[in-house]
């Protein structure tokens, strides 16, 4: 017989695999997002897509919690901030309309990011830009800093609902809002006199513009409204 026996090969005979490093998880994490959701992006998962095991993990991430934190500021690396056009009113309202846009890219990340605290440096550079632009309007720094708290809080709450809208099925989302326009078209005006004199202002605007609205209120406020000594 000719040929010689066929070995097994030994763990040195195998590729290295490449070094853990907490880049290398978070963009592992991004990339099972894109694919698969946020629901999917746990320490098991992505110990499966870096042949590892789940523990070896948590030497560069605490938690859950503090992935999904890191991959809300990796996805906030791609958000032009300082590409923005206009009058720095016009720019702080682009610069929260792209951050929405992006959460509602990742419906699940929209959701977790109204609990998320990144701390990375593009959610740094994205606290840089709107203070810079908050100064450049004109607002106090002691109110910018608390605004743009409130900004980034309305911009997320406002992604996470249209996300819940889109995660459902669109069936079920329609019947949900002609639900509630029956309910307000229904309110009598002995009862309901205000619902019934405004029902269609209440039901008016489409998303995008709401979003601008409430931005641009927003920010009227806080230029206006003082803090705490």
């Amino acid at each position: 017989m000719t040929g010689s026996p066929t070995t097994p090969r030994g763990r040195r005979d195998r590729p290295a695999k490449p070094a853990l490093t907490r880049g290398g998880i978070v963009a592992a994490a991004v990339a099972v997002l894109r694919a698969e959701g946020l629901e999917k992006v746990t320490m098991r998962r992505l110990a499966q897509e870096l042949d590892t095991g789940p523990a070896s993990l948590y030497v560069y991430v605490r938690n859950t919690a503090e992935l999904h934190a890191a991959v809300l500021d990796e996805l906030l690396g791609t958000i032009a901030a300082g590409s923005a056009q206009g009058s720095p009113r016009e720019r702080l309202e682009q610069v929260l309309t792209a951050y929405t846009t992006m959460l509602l890219e990742h419906p699940s990340l929209a959701r977790s990011a109204l609990t998320a605290r990144p701390s990375g440096p593009h959610y740094l550079n994205l606290i840089e830009s709107l203070l810079g632009l908050l100064d450049e309007v004109g607002v106090a720094p002691a109110q910018a800093a608390w605004g743009v708290d409130l900004l980034l809080q309305f911009a997320t709450a406002t992604a996470a609902e249209h996300a819940g809208r889109e995660t459902s099925s669109p069936a079920a989302g329609g019947e949900e809002w002609d639900a509630l326009a029956h309910a307000l078209h229904g309110a009598s005006d002995r009862t309901h006199p205000h619902i019934a004199a405004l029902t269609g202002p209440l039901l008016s605007g489409t998303p995008g513009e709401r979003l601008s609205w409430g931005v641009r209120a927003l920010i009227n406020g806080i230029e206006r409204t003082s803090v705490p000594d």
